[in-house]
């Protein structure tokens, strides 16, 4: 199954490579934020994003993203399954 997991952009780690370190339930690791940084969407620290396999895939408002994290944790494995893959995966930095 895969699911997007919503996380609030806490720094920026590399900017003109697109990685910031997000929160999500606590746990921080850095993703890639390059498809939202342009345009209408562009995320900057603070914003919530919903996060695939270390990608934020779209920006989403507080509400959204507490409402999915609730969501998911009632689904339990399939949500530890995601985070666990979002901890895996591997982004590309300089």
């Amino acid at each position: 199954m895969c699911l997007g997991v919503p996380g609030q952009l806490v720094e920026w780690v590399d900017r003109e490579h697109h990685i910031c370190k997000v929160d999500v339930s606590g746990v921080r690791r850095n993703i890639n934020v390059g498809l939202l940084a342009d345009g209408d969407d562009a995320v900057d620290v603070g914003d919530w994003v919903l996060i695939h396999v270390g990608f934020a895939m779209s920006k989403i408002d507080e509400e959204e993203a507490q409402l999915a994290l609730a969501s998911l944790q009632m689904m339990g494995e399939a949500f530890t399954a995601e985070v666990e893959a979002l901890m895996s995966s591997r982004t590309s930095s300089p």
